[in-house]
């Protein structure tokens, strides 16, 4: 009896172990997969796309350099570059009312008196180019060759022959006014219209109206390219130079300039493989360069010392 009761147990026992065996597993437990480290402070803000805001005249982007210029300068740094092409005094004034990081501009005198007044901390050479008086082929005005740009201004004023001033105090604006000055007239009357317009609408104004007007040679020989009939009639005299400058805004202006950013764009600028595009800009489309560069390191780099 005795072994019958072991021999039920170890059949009961032998079973229970069969049973346990046959029923469901267990999941095995994998170790955690170990999860990627979030990015440092540091490297977030190194992926992230900078914005740099720069306030230009409208000849900059009118004349095309900087469609031309601009994405080398933003792919190299990651930055994406917010252009504000206004007239030179409007930019200038952007830069005083602290919203803008950096000026690129053409009118000395306001420059000097921008940095004089503490409203901006660097200012660098960058470029030239020159001034052209336009006019309609007919020429009314017969100012056509000639060279003295104050004798082609008064000449125009006793002619009465329309001309259509920017009237915006820009750069080529305070340009004119320096001309009319040299001619010794104070342009009035119905053939004189200020339109209060960059250059390339008073272009369109002067092409329309059969007029006259003073502009950038970039800009209206990028103009040439979609169809005027304005052609240059005075050009080569020293007042016709138009010289340009870049501008870092001082930061205590707002929180917001991005100062150090600011330089670097000023480096990139008069740097010599910059220069070296500016340069290039339109010598294929037209024979030679819109921009002459004139950065201080372009000049040492090609100085004859």
């Amino acid at each position: 009896m005795f072994r019958r009761i072991v021999s039920l147990l170890t059949t009961l026992t032998l079973l229970a172990v069969t049973l346990m065996a046959c029923g469901p597993q267990q999941p095995t437990e994998l170790p955690p997969t170990p999860t990627q480290r979030p990015p440092t402070a540091t490297e977030t803000e190194a992926e992230e796309t900078r914005t740099l805001t720069l306030a230009t005249t409208t000849s900059t982007e009118n004349s095309g350099l900087l469609g031309y210029l601009l994405p080398f300068f933003e792919e190299e740094y990651n930055t994406e570059v917010e252009v504000i092409a206004v007239g030179t005094g409007q930019a200038l004034q952007i830069g005083e009312d602290g919203n803008a990081d950096v000026l690129m501009v053409h009118a000395r005198s306001l420059e000097d008196a921008f940095m004089d007044a503490g409203h901006g901390v660097r200012r660098e050479d960058l470029m030239y180019n020159d001034f052209v008086i336009v006019g309609p082929p007919d020429d009314p005005a017969d100012i056509d060759g000639m060279t003295d740009a104050a004798a082609a201004f008064a000449q125009i004023a006793e002619t009465e022959a329309t001309f259509i001033s920017r009237g915006d105090e820009s750069g080529t604006h305070t340009k004119e006014k320096t001309i009319w000055s040299a001619a010794g007239v104070e342009p009035s009357g119905d053939w004189y219209i200020a339109a209060g317009q960059g250059m390339g609408a008073v272009l369109t104004m002067a092409d329309e109206q059969e007029g006259y007007t003073l502009s950038d040679r970039a800009t209206y020989l990028a103009r040439t390219l979609e169809g005027t009939d304005l052609v240059i009639l005075t050009e080569g005299d020293p007042i016709l130079f138009n010289p340009y400058g870049v501008i870092a805004v001082n930061p205590d202006k707002s929180s917001e300039i991005n100062a150090e950013l600011a330089n670097q764009f000023i480096d990139w600028l008069i740097s010599v493989p910059t220069q070296e595009k500016i340069a290039e800009f339109g010598v294929e489309q037209f024979g030679s360069p819109l921009f002459t560069p004139d950065s201080e390191p372009w000049r040492e780099a090609n100085s004859d010392g």
